[in-house]
């Protein structure tokens, strides 16, 4: 772990997702299948078009293979995206490729859970691979968009 460059040091944002530092630790369980969750109930992006904020509630699961994402390099990335001009399907899948690109999962999948941007909800799902077997994914547990009552 000496070589993670943004874990116990402050570190500037980045000012885009490309340039957002996503660091990676070895499996300590490598020979186990387990799932990871991440949830992001507050990620934010532009609008390319309109240049105001999107919101997203991210729900990201996977099964390690050799590699895990280390949580505060993936909280940096996802802050990249905060002045980030992309649609929502752009966003949700880019996190998933990038995600698949530094970690090499045995399995991934990302729900993005966007708020309405012009009175309806957009929701955006990926999934790489297929879950091993015997392995319990459970419901991203994001209800349906219901408005206000």
């Amino acid at each position: 772990m000496k070589n993670l460059r943004q874990l116990g040091h402050q570190v500037a944002f980045a000012d885009s997702p490309d340039k957002a530092i996503l660091e990676t630790v070895p499996n300590p369980h490598p020979g186990t299948n387990y799932l990871v969750r991440f949830t992001c109930p507050e990620f934010t992006s532009i609008c390319p078009k309109t240049g105001q904020p999107d919101f997203a509630h991210l729900v990201i699961d996977y099964v390690p293979d050799k590699k895990i994402v280390e949580s505060k390099s993936l909280k940096l990335y996802f802050y990249s995206f905060r002045n980030h001009g992309a649609f929502h399907e752009d966003c949700t899948v880019m996190i998933a490729k990038r995600l698949i690109k530094e970690l090499s999962p045995k399995w991934l999948r990302i729900g993005g859970y966007w708020f309405p941007r012009g009175g309806m909800p957009i929701d955006v799902f990926f999934e790489s691979g297929k879950l091993p077997a015997g392995l319990w994914a459970p419901d991203q547990g994001v209800p349906a968009y219901k408005g206000r009552g």
